[in-house]
């Protein structure tokens, strides 16, 4: 049972990644899009990602409750060596929701329409920004248990050139799936040109950033590209990862929306696959060399068995929910059609 725990962990951190990441990236969109169009890319997220933006933090929940329940050290060492960054992310998330209900909800369209933007563009970008540093940190071998200051035990570990670099590639990833995503959902063709020249814009950021990633690890002592391509299996996930921004750009220049969203899901996929596989069972690499792995920092016995029963069966009420609830709002309103 505990495969089938860790299979719904990998499951959810790729979800959020390609469905949470892309609400967040709708706001760095905004973030970088000229003030006359601002309005439309506003609406267009109201009607893309409205009714499902809060649905998709599901996924971030699942993996709270996973790692709580099923490997407590790991909950126990993120939630104390990494709180800073952690309480950062989610001040972002409470700040990106909050401004998101706010400034399409409220009656009065008066100035703090102007602050509502402001806070949910701004966390939309610091959310992903510090879920970036987060899995840098988890990756770089800075924790150190045994240091003695306060700097060296909770803030050196999150603030290496390497989680900072992850910070940004996060960044990008997020903006340039929105970027996809929402490309194919506007009908206008003036404004679907614009999302496409950001989604080919944001896709070279991500590549560039990919490339700060293995520099920044060089910088740091991390032998990260060269433990990448010596192993056949991640440098052949690479090879893929890679060909397939020909396909993208290719779909992206004849317009096909849904080629588009499943070549850039794809990408992503294999990125988050080769990485996965390279640190695998480790899921917390520590700076004495005690790392805390799927399996010697898994509960053992019934806590194992339940969450996975219990995982397995809330997939089966929820999932198809889920599903109904984004193929409902997909559909044209009566009279519209």
């Amino acid at each position: 049972m505990l495969y089938v725990v860790i299979a719904f962990l990998c499951l959810s951190i790729l979800l959020y990644l390609l469905l949470g990441g892309a609400d967040f990236g709708a706001g760095i969109v905004e973030l970088i899009t000229k003030s006359d169009l601002r309005q439309n890319t506003r609406m267009l997220t109201y009607r893309t990602i409205g009714p499902v933006w809060e649905a998709n933090h599901m996924w971030l929940i699942i993996i709270i409750v996973i790692l709580f329940v099923g490997f407590p050290p790991i909950y126990s060492a993120l939630s104390i060596y990494l709180h800073i960054p952690l309480l950062l992310m989610l001040l972002g998330i409470i700040g990106r929701g909050t401004a998101f209900v706010f400034r399409h909800y409220d009656a009065v369209k008066d100035d703090m329409q102007r602050v509502y933007n402001l806070i949910f563009t701004y966390s939309s970008f610091i959310t992903p920004f510090f879920l970036g540093i987060i899995a840098g940190a988890m990756i770089s071998g800075d924790i150190n248990p045994d240091a003695n200051s306060f700097y060296e035990l909770y803030v050196a570990p999150w603030t290496s050139f390497f989680s900072i670099s992850v910070g940004i590639f996060t960044v990008s990833i997020c903006g340039f799936l929105a970027a996809v995503y929402l490309s194919g959902e506007e009908t206008d063709q003036h404004i679907r040109q614009v999302f496409i020249h950001k989604a080919r814009l944001l896709n070279i950021a991500t590549v560039i950033s990919g490339a700060l990633v293995f520099f920044a690890a060089y910088v740091d002592g991390l032998s990260l590209m060269v433990e990448l391509i010596t192993e056949p299996v991640t440098l052949t996930i690479l090879i893929l990862a890679s060909l397939s921004l020909l396909l993208l750009w290719h779909f992206l220049n004849k317009q096909k929306a849904a080629a588009s969203r499943l070549v850039a899901g794809f990408q992503i996929t294999m990125i988050l696959l080769a990485l996965g596989y390279h640190y695998f069972p480790d899921f917390l690499v520590m700076h004495n060399g005690a790392n805390l792995s799927l399996f010697n920092a898994a509960a053992t016995g019934k806590p194992i068995t339940t969450l996975a029963w219990a995982l397995i069966l809330g997939s089966i009420f929820i999932l198809p929910s889920l599903f109904y609830l984004i193929y409902s709002f997909q559909k044209e309103p009566e009279g519209q059609a």
